[in-house]
């Protein structure tokens, strides 16, 4: 699928990341696609609401997908997300086996998927994951300046 087929996708991880903002967490959402486009699992980040530092939104999703499946291996999906996946994420999709990341903001101070690392194309790894950046990104940016600017 083509950037613009996961419009619909980001869209709704933006609902969702808006949601996380309403309750106090940092505003990312994630939703995850199996090879039919369908949705599979959505969330958004939970750590504050559950005193988790591995409840982001990407981890929830896989574990989510994993638990109906009953399938660690999340082959054929794409995980479309609003920020660039931490190392944390971008590790466990490649454990996965994802096929795909879409995401919007690049994370310049944590990003593990271009920005700081590429762990999900690292050739050292057992599997590698295609990434497409920028997806809504301005819309993304803005919503994580938001957030962060009415905490300062």
């Amino acid at each position: 699928m083509e950037s613009n087929h996961y419009l619909g996708a980001m869209r709704r991880a933006l609902e969702l990341a808006a949601a996380a903002s309403d309750l106090g967490e940092i505003p990312v959402g994630a939703v995850l696609l199996n090879a039919g486009g369908d949705v599979v699992a959505e969330d958004f980040n939970r750590t504050i609401q559950s005193s988790d530092p591995t409840a982001h939104a990407e981890m929830l999703v896989m574990r989510a997908a994993g638990n109906a499946l009953g399938d660690w291996r999340l082959t054929g999906h794409t995980l479309v997300v609003t920020l660039e996946p931490c190392s944390m994420c971008a590790g466990a999709s490649v454990w996965a086996r994802l096929d795909h990341i879409v995401y919007g903001a690049a994370d310049p101070k944590a990003g593990a998927a271009w920005s700081l690392y590429n762990i999900p194309q690292d050739p050292r790894l057992n599997h590698r994951v295609d990434l497409t950046a920028g997806v809504m990104a301005e819309e993304a940016t803005t919503l994580l300046q938001s957030f962060f600017r009415a905490r300062r």
